[in-house]
């Protein structure tokens, strides 16, 4: 019951400010808080404006009937210009310093988001509530800051504002305090029914935003825009996008039509309370309860508290109430739980043994809402990868393969069984004990939009990358870099005035990537479907030669290549079914002499 508690309260507005204010003051302390204080001068100085005016007015009346001389007069209009100007040079270094901690304020709440999701369990990026989750919170960061503002701008300059205005009015006309209660009641209710109205958005609008998204990026993305022309397809996806994008509007119409609608009511009591003062203020003059200059003050004043009191509750507390649900979104995304270890030190890679693993990624919903049983992608697998043995991991699409490997590398913990990693469960390895001396290829490889050099060394930016190396590995990966035009610093994207390389030339960069890195352990999961059975060949025969002395894993679906493994260990429908080497699988009857009769005439040139 404590942790509900406890839960409930971090996820109010007030813990979310608790939450969001440090991250704040470490972004730039100093100038955080120059704004602070100049708020609070800011917010007093228009209080002193009005009192300056009381001063000038009463003055003047007393020079004209003759009880003060007329200096005195001026001296009094020279104190009212000079709180104007003090108030508008505090009211434009006031609007101007947010803007400039919202720069570096921003760079660390995204720095914060980043963070958050190099900890999480990579297994979080296959469900899809996790990834709205994301979403939500990539739209909860920019609104944070400006919550965090609006809060303080409410405690430093609205607060002092009103507290002094309240002294003044009460020492005048007590009653005329009312004036504050009278504005903000009716309009404070307001915003807390627009609060729930878009927070409840928030969270309907999230898989829609994301949808709509990802449509927009299949009509005009650089990786779509070919497919999509040529096959006339634009249309089609614009269809899905105008739908999507009508749905999320339809949300966010009936939200604010609900929310609009009672701030209407809400405002006529306001409007009817500030007409109630003002004819208070009238009736106090004309018995002479307040002064000629108090009046003329007060009455200058009223506007701009009714302004300053509807700035609040629309302006400020209206944006916060509306973005509310955004931002709780951001901090329960950093709130999640996160992929753990006890133990950050790597135990090195000896053997990798497999105990009755099985695996499942996150299930959908039925249309009733209730979650979809759990379909296996590994079921019940036991192997041991020995230290310095290369295993072939072969099988149909769908058969299991790519889920089993992320289990051997750590990146997916099993569901049930257990992976040790020379002995250590996996689960008690933190995620950079996992990577250490780990490295992979995989078939949906990163094209960089760097240089050619960088596309290598950023898989081990610490190692020594003198040309040397990168020519050893690039001729390892049968990489040409004197057929590129500038070499290594060849750029490789033509949006920066650079080439763009073919699918097969993009995998040996890939390949080449992967051999860079230092590794105890290196994993080819389908890195070659570009390439041509022959050059593939070629290539996995150089790596043989690397990776002798090294545990090492090859996925494929072209048998040829499989030979130089020194097991083999075939998948179907998630579950390890033969083992062994090529020629004792060929001479028994089972999938592997299936797959591989079917692929023969590939290889017998």
């Amino acid at each position: 019951m404590k942790r509900q508690n406890r839960t409930k309260k971090e996820r109010t507005m007030a813990g979310a400010f608790g939450r969001l204010l440090p991250v704040m003051l470490k972004a730039t302390p100093f100038l955080f808080m120059a704004s602070m204080v100049l708020s609070v001068l800011h917010g007093v100085s228009f209080g002193v404006e009005t009192m300056m005016q009381q001063r000038f007015f009463d003055r003047a009346v007393d020079a004209a009937g003759g009880k003060i001389g007329i200096g005195q007069a001026f001296l009094a209009l020279a104190f009212l210009g000079i709180a104007n100007v003090a108030c508008q040079v505090l009211n434009g270094v006031a609007n101007f310093l947010p803007d400039v901690v919202d720069g570096k304020a921003g760079a660390h709440l995204s720095m914060a988001i980043q963070r958050k999701i190099s900890r999480l369990d990579p297994a979080v990026f296959e469900d899809t509530e996790k990834l709205d989750d994301i979403n939500k919170a990539e739209q909860g960061k920019d609104n944070a800051f400006w919550y965090v503002t609006d809060v303080l701008t409410l405690l430093t300059f609205y607060i002092p504002y009103f507290a002094f205005m309240g002294w003044y009015l009460f020492s005048l006309k007590p009653i005329l305090v009312s004036a504050i209660v009278i504005i903000f009641l009716p309009t404070a209710l307001a915003q807390l029914i627009r609060a729930k109205a878009f927070s409840h958005l928030e969270d309907a609008s999230a898989p829609v935003r994301r949808e709509y998204e990802y449509y927009e990026t299949c009509m005009a993305g650089r990786e779509y825009f070919k497919e999509t022309r040529i096959l006339g397809s634009f249309l089609y996806f614009k269809r899905l996008y105008q739908e999507t994008l009508v749905c999320l509007q339809r949300l966010k119409f009936k939200a604010t039509m609900k929310s609009n609608l009672f701030e209407l009511s809400m405002r006529a009591i306001t409007v009817a309370g500030y007409c109630t003062i003002l004819w208070m203020l009238y009736d106090a003059l004309l018995k002479q309860e307040v002064t000629v200059g108090a009046f003329a003050a007060v009455f200058n004043s009223i506007g701009m508290l009714y302004a300053l009191m509807e700035e609040i509750i629309c302006r400020h507390i209206g944006e916060m109430t509306a973005n509310a649900g955004s931002i709780r979104n951001y901090l329960n995304f950093l709130a999640m739980e996160e992929r753990t270890g006890q133990r950050p030190d790597a135990p090195g890679w000896g053997d990798v043994v497999l105990e009755n693993v099985s695996f499942s990624y996150p299930a959908g919903k039925k249309d009733d809402g209730t979650p979809q049983p759990p379909h296996y992608a590994v079921k019940n697998v036991s192997l041991t990868l020995r230290k310095g043995e290369t295993l072939a991991v072969v099988g149909e699409n769908g058969s299991g393969k790519s889920t089993l490997i992320r289990l051997i590398a750590g990146l997916y913990l099993p569901k049930e069984g257990t992976v040790r990693k020379n002995g250590v469960d996996t689960r008690q390895l933190t995620m950079d004990a996992l990577t250490c001396q780990t490295s992979a290829v995989f078939q949906k490889f990163q094209r960089y939009q760097m240089t050619l050099a960088e596309n290598i060394v950023i898989s081990d930016p610490g190692a020594e990358s003198g040309k040397t190396r990168l020519d050893s590995v690039c001729a390892m990966a049968g990489t040409e870099p004197g057929a590129f035009p500038q070499s290594y610093d060849t750029m490789l994207s033509r949006e920066f005035e650079g080439i763009d390389l073919s699918g097969g030339q993009w995998q040996r960069v890939a390949i080449a990537r992967g051999f860079f890195r230092g590794h105890d352990l290196i994993i080819l999961d389908e890195p070659t479907a570009a390439i041509d059975p022959y050059e593939e060949t070629l290539i996995y025969n150089r790596f043989a030669e690397i990776a002798r002395e090294k545990s090492a894993v090859i996925v494929t679906h072209r048998l040829g290549s499989v030979k130089l493994a020194d097991r083999i260990l075939v998948m179907k429908d998630g579950e390890a079914v033969q083992i062994g080497t090529h020629d004792e699988l060929i001479a028994q009857e089972g999938e592997y002499k299936r797959l591989y009769e079917a692929q023969e005439q590939w290889y017998k040139s």
